[in-house]
């Protein structure tokens, strides 16, 4: 009897413990599926003459000249957080997206997608010269401190913009250092050959549309990329 009650005692652990790793198992894969990062980016430029005007993908630092025009492109595919925080060569900072903060709990849907400036205006380098930096963060967490930062800088008056800018500047440093050693990521960027001409262009606008020259982005909890502009 003892016997018995000894093999259905030890029938019962294993039960138990297959039980359990299969929902660590479970557990795990949810959380994995909860730390992905994934959204479509397109980040393009205008540049030549007004009667040669050609598209150009913009996958790396660069150089512009003032007149040159620029354009982005998010597009969520996952459930992340996406900014876009531009440093302009006077030294100042601009978050230009979020539009704003409270989008992501407003308007911030998967596969819609959010033009940078919004519809078909498009940024134009001015006759200010100087470097231009784009700071691309996405995090499948939002970064708090961050938004809290930007928040205040935008309210700030003008003698502590600077001071301002220095701490999202570092907080910006901070979490890539943070999340170095733990994301991966992965780009699928589409082969444009270079610049694009005879690009489709909208038909009331004639703007054209940067959509066809994404990438799309994948990576595990956090992903960043910055672009330098040479402006000339």
């Amino acid at each position: 009897m003892s016997r018995l009650r000894f093999k259905i005692l030890v029938s019962i652990l294993i039960l138990f413990g297959f039980l359990l790793f299969d929902n660590q198992k479970n557990t795990r894969a949810e959380q994995n599926k909860q730390d992905l990062v994934c959204f479509r980016w397109a980040f393009g430029a205008m540049v030549g003459s007004k009667n040669d005007q050609r598209l150009v993908a913009i996958t790396r630092d660069t150089r512009l000249k003032t007149g040159d025009q620029l354009k982005m492109l998010v597009e969520l595919q996952k459930k992340c957080f996406v900014y876009l925080i531009y440093h302009t060569g006077q030294d100042e900072l601009h978050m230009l997206f979020p539009y704003e903060i409270q989008q992501f709990t407003s308007d911030y849907k998967l596969f819609k997608k959010y033009y940078i400036p919004q519809g078909d205006k498009w940024f134009e380098l001015d006759e200010d010269v100087g470097q231009e930096t784009f700071y691309l963060l996405a995090s499948a967490q939002r970064l708090f401190r961050l938004e809290a930062l930007l928040g205040e800088y935008k309210s700030a008056e003008s003698v502590k913009k600077r001071a301002l800018a220095k701490q999202i500047l570092a907080e910006i440093r901070k979490e890539k250092k943070q999340h170095r050693k733990f994301a991966t990521s992965a780009e699928r960027p589409v082969t444009i050959g270079g610049s694009v001409r005879g690009v489709v262009k909208d038909k009331k606008t004639r703007s054209p549309d940067i959509d066809p020259i994404a990438a799309e982005v994948n990576a595990t909890n956090f992903y960043s990329r910055t672009f330098t502009i040479e402006h000339q």
